[in-house]
């Protein structure tokens, strides 16, 4: 059965905060499920799972006008390098977006955003869901 894999114990780690804002712009607001809130920043946002998973789809909403036309879904076991599972393309709009995900069992993912909409480079995620089952 498929849920969302992402749980207290998971530990995630993220390129920048916009103006380093944490309270307002932070990482803990990818996973809240509050429609007020979101992460404001750049390029990437790391997750260690505390134990292996099986990855089937990324989910993610960005605000519209500041999302990323191209992402990178890269994952790892254990202490090995992380490698390519799939590249992604978001549309530029305010949606909750699905993407598949090639079986991949890993307990350690990394979303990379790349050729974000906005002139300056700004990516903000209102939501970020894994979506698999534990192995």
């Amino acid at each position: 059965m498929t849920h969302s894999l992402v749980c207290p114990e998971t530990v995630s780690r993220v390129s920048s905060v916009l103006n380093r804002n944490t309270r307002q712009f932070g990482k803990k607001h990818l996973f809240d499920q509050d429609e007020e809130t979101c992460w404001n920043s750049d390029q990437w946002v790391t997750l260690e799972f505390p134990q292996l998973i099986r990855v089937s789809q990324l989910q993610i909403q960005f605000q519209g006008g500041f999302s990323s036309r191209r992402g990178c879904l890269e994952g790892s076991q254990g202490t090995q390098a992380l490698h390519k599972i799939v590249d992604f393309y978001p549309e530029d709009n305010n949606s909750l977006q699905t993407f598949p995900i090639p079986a991949a069992e890993v307990d350690r993912l990394k979303v990379t955003f790349e050729d974000a909409t906005d002139f300056f480079g700004r990516v903000v995620i209102y939501h970020l869901r894994v979506l698999g089952e534990k192995v």
